[in-house]
This record gives structure tokens, C-alpha cells and sequence, in this order.
């Protein structure tokens, strides 16, 4: 029989375990890992630059962006703000709650 879950919240219990357990921040981690790496992309392809142009801007190499981009590697705050700022031209703000 299979469980009836109703809200997302649920799902997420059910398939990662509750809220302060490890594997829910082993995945809200990698949650988070690839929503910047989503709004990086977006900032880079607005900005009309290429991974290569990025990474030259910032001194990476293409390959670390790539990774970041797909939410395979984690990203210190010094990177982040230097991505954003210095490649992008963006201003980082960080909220916490």
C-alpha cells in the first residue's frame, strides 16, 4: 500500500527524513548548492558572458563554474561574492532568518 502524502513537506519527510536529521541537510545543502548555481547561470547569461569569460574574470577556470552551475560543488561565500560581484557585477546581499 502506498503512503498517502499530501503536502511537500510530507514528501520531503518521507523521502529525506524530518527536519534536523542528517540526510534532510545532507539535501536541503545540495537544494541549496544548485539554486545558486541556477542564479549564477542566469546572472552569467544575462550578462551575455560565457563560462570561459567568467572564469577569466574572476580567475577560475571554466570547469569550476560548470560545477557550480550544476550544483556539484560547494561554493565558499568569498566565491560567491567574487562571482557576483567582480564577474557579474552584481551586489550580494545574505539574509539570514
Amino acid at each position: 500500500m502506498k503512503e498517502h502524502i499530501t503536502t511537500f513537506d510530507e514528501h520531503l519527510d518521507a523521502r529525506y527524513g524530518t527536519i534536523g536529521t542528517k540526510e534532510r541537510a545532507n539535501f536541503e545543502i545540495k537544494a541549496k548548492a544548485f539554486a545558486i548555481g541556477e542564479i549564477i547561470r542566469d546572472a552569467r547569461k544575462e550578462a551575455h558572458l560565457t563560462q570561459e569569460q567568467l572564469a577569466e574574470r574572476t580567475g577560475t577556470k571554466k570547469s569550476f563554474i560548470s560545477r557550480i552551475e550544476n550544483g556539484q560543488s560547494d561554493i565558499q561565500l568569498s566565491t560567491l561574492y567574487k562571482l557576483m560581484e567582480i564577474g557579474l557585477g552584481k551586489r550580494v546581499t545574505l539574509t539570514i532568518g
